[in-house]
């Protein structure tokens, strides 16, 4: 007989003791008075992946039998940590059939920085959950009596931040664990079978940075190049750091120059370089708005160091990457930041380097990139050193090569005026997108919004 309940997840602020970290366990077996069998047992940074084929207690898989499953963890301490914790069995077993499930998966990640902490556990799931031969509910928190001799209770999840002392964010979940009130099986009472338990624990080094005695020359870090400050229209209020959140697992295609569409998935752009815009130098758009649905992963376009990371008033979160090359690209907008996202961090082609947001100026809007092309011919001229994007970017995502001298180009009057290059292709022909009814002011910000 089942008796069928559930509970509502926990939420507490981390301990202070909490430091980054993550863990993961596949299958764990505790039986009184014997020594504990754990699968697939994972302790960053000592042992960060595993990969089973099969699994079975004992040699019958009459107590535990699985399929193919995988664990890993990941974590990043420092201004901006972040960690990761996953596992997924398949095909499970317990007591002959008695408990059965098709896939089981755990998961959590945590961020936390100088401005903001978080954790997640959306993610896990169970599916396909029997026992006795009846199917159970899998919404977190639900618990079912198994007979006379055990429990069953179904994603156990906790999450919780703090945002002082230092600002920290951990989550954990046990997607099932089974015990045992009386003998069964050939377990006696007391003993417990896990499956899937992860952990994830973030938290912010805010240790003050030292500065440099009056009179005394700056250090850079030994470790990080030294990049001169992006020429932004505006750093009143300029933040450093920001949210940060695991990023996915994505796969860009490359044009043949090497550079790579700077948004992953569905997108869409028009062609607003130069349009007005009275709140930025100059009173026109630098650059090119390419609207995403909230959260979707933002790549580097090219090998290089990103630079000017964290928060102003008009860009939001924002950051720079200048490639191998000189040529600077802009990210504004940004909802968070990936690991990767830290002041002189070398990164390729293809990597997550942030999320599509609506921060800043943006604030309220349509979710989208603001994106930027400075090329290094043109560093002479400040902030109005850009080219149009919309060729380059249609360019990059038919994985094509174009000059960043192609395109309109806006520059002020002036000494440097004359001091542009020559342009090295020219674009003949472009679909224009920008009368479609996507675009129709206010229909995206519709179609985004919940």
């Amino acid at each position: 007989m089942l008796v069928v309940s559930t509970a509502l997840a926990a939420a507490a602020q981390p301990p202070r003791s909490t430091v980054t970290g993550s863990s993961a366990v596949l299958v764990r077996i505790t039986v009184p008075g014997q020594d504990t069998v754990s699968l697939g047992e994972l302790t960053w940074p000592s042992n960060t992946t595993a990969d089973v084929q099969s699994f079975q207690y004992p040699g019958d898989g009459s107590i535990v039998s699985l399929g193919r499953s995988r664990a890993t963890v990941f974590a990043q301490p420092g201004e901006a940590a972040s960690s990761q914790s996953f596992a997924e069995v398949i095909v499970l077993s317990l007591f002959a059939g008695e408990v059965v499930a098709a896939q089981v998966t755990a998961s959590a990640s945590a961020g936390a920085s100088r401005r903001s902490a978080g954790a997640d556990v959306s993610d896990s799931a169970v599916q396909g959950l029997r026992a006795l031969g009846q199917d159970l509910s899998t919404a977190p928190g639900a618990a079912a009596s198994l007979e006379d001799w055990g429990s069953l209770a179904v994603l156990a999840e906790s999450s919780g931040s703090r945002k002082a002392g230092p600002p920290a964010a951990q989550g954990s979940v046990v997607a099932l664990r089974v015990r045992l009130t009386a003998a069964h099986g050939g377990l006696p009472a007391g003993s417990e079978i896990l499956v899937g338990s992860v952990q994830a624990s973030a938290v912010a080094d805010v240790t003050p940075v030292p500065q440099p005695s009056q009179g005394a020359t700056p250090q850079p870090f030994p470790d990080r190049p030294t990049l001169p400050r992006a020429p932004e229209p505006d750093t009143g209020g300029d933040v450093p750091g920001g949210p940060v959140l695991v990023a996915p697992e994505v796969t860009a295609r490359f044009s043949a120059g090497g550079y790579v569409f700077p948004v992953y998935g569905t997108a869409s752009f028009g062609d607003s370089f130069g349009a007005p815009r009275p709140n930025v130098q100059g009173g026109w758009h630098h650059g090119e708005d390419i609207f995403a649905p909230l959260g979707t992963p933002l790549l580097a376009v090219a090998d290089g160091t990103l630079h000017t990371i964290g928060f102003n008033k008009i860009g939001g979160y924002r950051l720079w990457l200048r490639d191998t090359t000189g040529n600077d690209f802009y990210y504004a907008h940004l909802s968070a930041y990936s690991p990767l996202a830290v002041e002189g961090r070398r990164v390729e082609a293809g990597d997550v380097v942030g999320f599509v947001g609506d921060t800043g100026d943006a604030d309220g809007g349509a979710p989208h990139l603001h994106f930027e092309i400075h090329p290094a011919a043109m560093a002479g001229l400040g902030y109005d050193g850009v080219v149009a994007p919309y060729p380059i970017l249609l360019a990059w995502r038919r994985a094509d090569d174009i000059s960043f001298a192609a395109g309109r180009v806006y520059v002020p009057s002036g000494p440097g005026a004359a001091t542009l290059p020559p342009p090295g292709a020219l674009l003949l022909e472009a679909d224009d997108i920008a009368s479609t009814s996507g675009l129709v002011p206010g229909a995206l910000e519709h179609a985004l919004r919940p």
